[in-house]
C-alpha cells in the first residue's frame, strides 16, 4: 500500500475565523444573536443558518400567515369542486370518471385544508409534496403544450404551486421554532 501520511494534517485542517474575518452575511445581519464566531469549527454556511434560525420569530398563537390560508383555500376548493362535479355528473370523454378515485382525492384535500387550518405539521408536509408532484407533472405537460392555452395554463400551474410551495418552506421552520417561553435549557453532558 501506498504511503498517506504526507496528505494527512492537510484536509481536515481549518483556517481559524476571527471577527475581521467572517462571514459578510453575519455582518449583515447585526440585530440577530451571532454564534461565537471565533469558533474554528464552524463553516461559512453554518454561521449562515444560525444566523437565519436566530433571526425566525415562532408563530404566536392563532397566527395564520397567508401561505397558509392561501393553501387551505386551493385545497378546500379543489375538493369541493370535484366532488361536486362528480355529483352534478360531470363526463370526462364522455365517460363518468370512477367514484373511489373522485372520493379519495376529494377527502385527501378537504382534510388537507383542515390539517392546513389547524397548522398540523405533517398536513402542511404532506400538501407541499402534493404541490412539488403536481409542479412537476404539469412541467412535464408543457412538452405536450400543442396551443397556447396548454403552455399558459401548464406555466400558471408550475409557477403558482412552485411559488407557494416556496413560501410554505418558511412556515414550515416558524412551525418548529420553539417560543422563548418553551426553551428548555440543554441537557448536561455525559
Amino acid at each position: 500500500m501506498a504511503q498517506r501520511s504526507r496528505k494527512r494534517g492537510h484536509h481536515n485542517k481549518r483556517r481559524p475565523r476571527g471577527p475581521a474575518g467572517s462571514d459578510a452575511s453575519a455582518a449583515r445581519s447585526s440585530d440577530a444573536p451571532v454564534p461565537n464566531l471565533a469558533d474554528p469549527q464552524l463553516s461559512r454556511s453554518q454561521l449562515r443558518d444560525a444566523n437565519v434560525r436566530a433571526a425566525l420569530a415562532p408563530l404566536s398563537p392563532g397566527e395564520r400567515p397567508a401561505a397558509i390560508v392561501i393553501s387551505t383555500a386551493v385545497a378546500a376548493v379543489l375538493g369541493l369542486a370535484n366532488l361536486i362535479a362528480f355529483v352534478a355528473g360531470l363526463k370526462i370523454d364522455g365517460k363518468h370518471p370512477a367514484a373511489g378515485g373522485i372520493i379519495v382525492f376529494s377527502l385527501l384535500m378537504i382534510s388537507c385544508a383542515v390539517g392546513l387550518w389547524r397548522l398540523w405539521y405533517g398536513a402542511v408536509m404532506g400538501f407541499m409534496a402534493l404541490l412539488a408532484i403536481i409542479a412537476t407533472i404539469f412541467a412535464l405537460l408543457l412538452i405536450e403544450a400543442s396551443n397556447v392555452l396548454g403552455l399558459v395554463v401548464a406555466l400558471l400551474v408550475v409557477g403558482g404551486s412552485g411559488y407557494l410551495f416556496f413560501k410554505l418552506v418558511r412556515v414550515l421552520s416558524r412551525m418548529q421554532t420553539p417560543r422563548p417561553d418553551e426553551v428548555r435549557p440543554p441537557a448536561p453532558p455525559g
